[in-house]
């Protein structure tokens, strides 16, 4: 049974993300946790404690984070019945990113899904700054979905990726998995920049075929000196459903957490992006 983190602040873009989760894994079970902190608007002695929860003093953010779940629980089974699905709330007054860490730990989560965007995202930004922050400090795999996108069957996927880096089988499998559960079809995109490939890039690729084994793949390569622009071409033409990435600081996808100007970036993928974890060992000439 997979355990899914849905985080929300009850915009209408983590909505937005809840429901894509619930139809993402329509026919798996899984446990559903929805996440919603909150920190005081103005400081109270309480809090230096532990919170109202240790003061008995009512606190209308409290209220307001149990009425909100509530909701979004009353919605999800109104909106997404499924017997495969099981749900538990979770309100707690911290910072998202920490509480993020504990539900993790606490709770054996596999993955978190959630919006790019919160209640107060800009129109203009790629992602905004809570999910900036969850992709750099959680450990596990994280499905960002745009906002306003809707759910559709998975059909074809793009895993872009340079090769410099020591892939490791247990951080692929959330992405092999997610290929064989839609039926789906894998494309392994690696974007020139350079005049070729390096030896230790080709070493690199041999262990990521060795990896993927019988999950149905393909690969494919480009040339282009602009990495995000030349990804973000390649899936609007190609027509894919989903794009993964690893996180990691040598490829292009920290350049876009380092710059939150999509202007300056160029970068507007409209397709759910899955960020795997990369901890392997990275040598680049």
């Amino acid at each position: 049974m997979k355990r899914i983190l849905l985080p929300t602040d009850f915009s209408k873009n983590a909505w937005n993300a809840i429901s894509y989760a619930l139809s993402f894994f329509k026919n798996e079970e899984c446990t559903f946790y929805i996440l919603h902190t909150y920190t005081p608007s103005f400081f109270r002695v309480d809090y230096m404690l532990g919170g109202p929860s240790f003061s008995a003093i009512p606190d209308a953010g409290v209220e307001a984070s149990i009425k909100g779940l509530e909701k979004t629980l009353k919605d999800i089974k109104k909106q997404h019945p499924n017997p495969k699905h099981t749900f538990e709330t979770l309100s707690a007054f911290n910072i998202l990113t920490d509480e993020i860490n504990e539900a993790v730990e606490n709770k054996g989560i596999d993955l978190i899904v959630m919006g790019t965007q919160g209640a107060t995202g800009a129109k203009d930004l790629f992602i905004g700054t809570n999910t900036i922050h969850v992709l750099r400090k959680v450990k596990i795999p994280v499905l960002a979905v745009p906002a306003a996108c809707t759910y559709k069957e998975i059909q074809k996927l793009v895993f872009a990726t340079d090769y410099w880096t020591e892939y490791k089988k247990e951080e692929l499998d959330p992405l092999t998995r997610l290929v064989k559960m839609h039926k789906a079809k894998l494309i392994v995109l690696h974007v020139l920049e350079e005049m070729g490939i390096w030896e230790k890039q080709e070493e690199n690729k041999k262990n990521l075929i060795k990896y993927l084994g019988d999950t149905p793949h393909s690969f494919d390569q480009i040339k282009s000196k602009h990495v995000a622009d030349a990804i973000q071409e390649y899936v609007k033409s190609n027509q894919l459903d989903l794009l993964a990435m690893q996180n990691r600081k040598h490829f292009f996808w920290e350049r876009l957490l380092t710059r939150q100007n999509v202007e300056a970036i160029g970068f507007h993928i409209k397709v759910p992006f899955l960020v795997l974890r990369d901890t392997g060992k990275s040598i680049k000439q």
